[in-house]
């Protein structure tokens, strides 16, 4: 695990003059993202490896209802968006090469996913069948904003469910429910699963993923046993807008603005029926193949707990999306005794497997604790002068910036590292 003195973490003490939300301004403070250009964002190594848990949470969560992971183009032929009817999508990147061959930049894999089923599958016998990826997807956005959560390029993971029949892509689509909302809760997150609209994705129905916070541009209507998207809502019996209050059976709704971070649709055979993709029955009859998919776009999730835990300090990760499990903050010079005790405490971490990010940097107390509380790990641990005289290590909980009972400095490492585990395993 990395030393600060080597480790590159942008920090920065003022917000972009242009930054609204507050995870456009943290994530760029806490050196955690860099814009390039309008809408184009580079992830730094701190900011990266958070992106890179929430996919792990996916990928896991993908594989275990059975998908299987590929990778497909980003840069596509034209022709399948044009058979589809999609070509004409304002956001779609469109371009011609050297030859003049027309090509799209994807903003989502329907087309690429159900040419090369098409080509592959044959008989009922290879059904149902779930393909996901992670892969970039590019989008013309006419007003990229709030950092990374409105963009013109992003990763998102989207999966794809083939079936039969439509009994059989509500089967499939029951499943990505069960996976989605598990991604959810173990990413730490405050969620809701609303009730979508289809938009240009076609298809019979949807469900929205969003995450409650003041930078969500999306809005959500909530009640007893009730989610729904505001479009959806008002286009639900018994739903009413009157004045600015929504109601439904009479009873009154809350309005939340929300990032939607998750979307799911049921296609059916929008897409199989133009691309052609189709099987053969037990009696050699030929059908359209039934299909879903299901879209999920981690730095929406990054960006969405920055939001919902961050406080005047900075970040304040839920431990399943930290960058690191424990800063470990050195005060005092090289060679020192305290310095020679937090390199002894950073080794014996680093031994036991805890993800630790060491401020060996030589510069002012102030600025070290600063730049811990603006990056938001978990646990702070802090080695000084104090430590070596009352032999405890200063432990201070991000989450509410709570002081914890010492660590013993001088504790076996197995003791050590056990009692750093139960810190750990306490908290949300």
């Amino acid at each position: 695990m990395p030393r600060l003195s080597e480790y590159l973490l942008p920090t920065e003490k003022q917000a972009p003059a242009d930054a609204e939300a507050v995870s456009h301004k943290l994530m760029v403070r806490a050196g955690l993202v860099r814009q390039m250009g309008a809408g184009m964002w580079t992830w730094m190594p701190a900011g990266w490896r958070v992106h890179q848990r929430v996919v792990g949470i996916i990928r896991e969560e993908m594989e275990a209802i059975g998908a299987q992971e590929m990778l497909m183009p980003v840069l596509q032929p034209a022709e399948p968006w044009r058979k589809t009817g999609r070509i004409e999508i304002d956001e779609l990147f469109k371009l011609t090469d050297r030859k003049g061959s027309e090509l799209v930049l994807a903003m989502t894999h329907e087309e690429a996913v159900t040419f090369h089923i098409a080509q592959t599958v044959r008989s009922y016998r290879e059904l149902p069948l779930i393909v996901y990826h992670f892969q970039v997807k590019e989008r013309d956005e006419p007003r990229p904003r709030a950092g990374v959560l409105r963009t013109r390029e992003f990763v998102m993971k989207d999966s794809y469910s083939f079936d039969r029949d439509q009994a059989g892509m509500e089967q499939s689509y029951t499943l990505h429910v069960g996976a989605y909302d598990r991604m959810m809760e173990r990413t730490g997150l405050r969620f809701y699963r609303v009730e979508g609209d289809v938009g240009m994705m076609g298809g019979t129905g949807a469900h929205e993923y969003m995450a409650p916070c003041a930078a969500g541009e999306d809005e959500i209507v909530l009640g007893e046993g009730y989610a729904a998207n505001v479009e959806v809502a008002l286009a639900s019996p018994g739903v009413a807008k009157r004045g600015e209050e929504y109601l439904r059976d009479g009873e009154p709704l809350t309005l939340e603005p929300a990032i939607e971070i998750g979307n799911i649709f049921k296609l059916g055979t929008r897409y199989s029926e133009p691309l052609g993709a189709s099987y053969l029955d037990e009696a050699d009859a030929s059908h359209p193949i039934w299909m879903a998919s299901y879209g999920i776009g981690p730095a929406r999730i990054v960006a969405a707990a920055v939001e919902q835990f961050a406080d005047e300090h900075g970040i304040s990760w839920p431990k399943a999306l930290a960058p690191f499990a424990v800063h470990l903050v050195a005060l005092g010079k090289p060679g020192t005794p305290e310095r020679e005790a937090a390199d002894t405490l950073y080794a014996t971490l680093e031994e036991g497997g805890v993800q630790v990010i060491y401020d060996d940097r030589d510069i002012g107390t102030g600025e070290k604790f600063a730049d811990a509380e603006l990056l938001g790990c978990p646990l702070r641990l802090t080695v000084g002068r104090r430590s070596l005289e009352s032999g405890e290590v200063e432990v201070q909980i991000r989450r509410g910036r709570e002081q914890a009972p010492g660590l013993p400095l001088a504790a076996e490492p197995q003791a050590l590292l056990a009692a750093v585990d139960e810190l750990w395993r306490s908290l949300p």
